[in-house]
């Protein structure tokens, strides 16, 4: 589908990656973003303010659990992005409110692309459609879930996104839904908030050296993650909008195993402080998700059907991050 001069939807839009994507939405020419979001998770700032005042961006504050809603805000939409959801942490807290945004959310948002002829969706799903435990080395779109020894709000979150895409499947064979489904692997960047439980390695991490603390880490340190920057996200959600690869499930994320000692290392550094990282004994419960061995999500297939890879390295990334966190650097 074509960007310039369509109409795009993004549920979940004041997110961290709504925001982004809207703005790269417009650098690729879009007529008209419109940002739909109940606001519970995202209060209005400088970057929502920003894009507002552009004239071609629309505010409709409005839950995805609210189907009349959804589908009166995609009148004349072109695309959609389903970005609304919950995270682990969240669904640990409130697994009802939260299985159900994750799921009959995204149900509501596939009946109005349905009843409002909408061209194509983009879900946005998650790496924890994998699941963790026994894992390593590159992991692959066809990977299975696996959910051994995962504690039950990740387990669960990573059902929530794989039922998502497999809804989208449903809604291809039945209606001839165009879609694809991005799956992110640990997203950061600025405006970073404390829901993502692997971002906590960042930002958490920062502000403890802030606060002329030592980050925590979990462990010996060697664990490792595999994070994307929420620019490079946004470039991926708009690459795949434009592409002709539906029904496609595929990886966003950067590539590269990274351990949890080089992350606390590398803020330390960046931020220009004199402190190490404290290593405790990881508790007994919590969502944080122990890997068993190095591990990162392969992104050929991403390179291959849209065109994207990941551009912005890690260590520039967080730099960016601190920056915003420091003083409100945009970016």
């Amino acid at each position: 589908m074509q960007i310039e001069s369509h109409r795009f939807l993004i549920t979940g839009g004041a997110s961290l990656i709504g925001l982004r994507t809207a703005e790269s939405l417009l650098a690729a020419g879009a007529r008209e973003v419109v940002l739909y979001d109940n606001l519970s998770f995202d209060a209005p700032d400088g970057a929502l303010a920003a894009l507002l005042e552009t004239g071609r961006v629309r505010l409709v504050r409005g839950d995805v659990l609210d189907a009349q809603a959804v589908e009166t805000a995609c009148e004349g939409i072109h695309g959609v992005y389903a970005l609304a959801g919950f995270m682990s942490a969240g669904i640990g807290k409130q697994p009802r409110l939260g299985l159900e945004v994750n799921v009959l959310g995204v149900l509501n948002v596939l009946d109005a692309c349905v009843a409002r002829r909408v061209g194509k969706l983009v879900l946005a799903s998650s790496s924890a459609v994998y699941g963790y435990g026994a894992i390593g080395g590159a992991i692959t779109e066809a990977e299975p879930l696996r959910t051994h020894a995962v504690p039950a709000p990740p387990a669960l979150y990573g059902a929530s996104k794989l039922l998502a895409e497999k809804l989208c499947q449903l809604y291809r064979t039945e209606h001839g839904l165009d879609y694809v489904a991005l799956r992110y692997s640990t997203v950061y960047g600025e405006r970073q908030h404390y829901r993502s439980t692997n971002a906590l390695y960042i930002i958490d991490a920062y502000d403890r050296v802030a606060r002329g603390e030592s980050p925590v880490l979990y462990g010996d340190g060697s664990e490792t993650k595999d994070f994307v920057y929420v620019g490079d996200v946004a470039r991926a959600n708009v690459l795949a909008m434009r592409a002709q690869v539906p029904g496609e499930a595929i990886n966003i994320a950067g590539g590269k195993p990274l351990s949890v000692r080089y992350l606390a290392e590398t803020v330390i550094r960046l931020a220009g402080a004199r402190v190490e990282p404290e290593y405790r004994e990881a508790p007994a419960a919590g969502f944080r998700i122990k890997t068993d061995a190095p591990f990162h999500y392969d992104i050929g297939k991403a390179e291959r059907l849209i065109g994207w890879k990941p551009e912005v390295p890690i260590e520039e990334g967080i730099a960016r991050l601190i920056a915003w966190r420091r003083d409100g650097t945009p970016r």
